[in-house]
């Protein structure tokens, strides 16, 4: 059974960075590809950021430049490092996972973490 735990949520200045964790337990994280969604107040949940088991990365045009996701297969873990950080990136930050099975694909969330920017 995989699980998701994020973390590095908080409360930064608008311009500030945060770097956001999500470990990955159980089996498959290696051929898993690990997204970053956000859900904002009184807005719907957007992708942020995913990255393949390859490596190959693709965004939403709102972040890109200032936003990286990156993968670190020795520790089972995602990370999201936030930079140049806008209020409008004030959200519950969720971590994805999709193992491609070939018949199935299955997916798994994580609970999310909080992210306020601060004018």
């Amino acid at each position: 059974q995989v699980q998701l735990v994020e973390s590095g949520g908080g409360l930064v200045q608008a311009g500030g960075s945060l770097r956001l964790s999500c470990a990955f337990s159980g089996s498959g994280f290696n051929f898993a590809a690990m997204a970053w969604y956000r859900q904002g107040p009184g807005r719907g949940r957007e992708l942020v950021g995913r990255i393949t088991s390859a490596g190959s990365t693709n965004y939403a045009d709102s972040v890109k430049g200032r936003f990286t996701v990156s993968r670190d297969n020795s520790k089972n873990t995602v990370y999201l490092q936030m930079s140049s950080l806008r209020p409008e990136d004030t959200a519950d930050y969720m971590c994805n996972a999709e193992l491609n099975y070939g018949v199935r694909r299955d997916q798994y969330w994580g609970q999310g973490t909080q992210v306020i920017v601060s004018s």
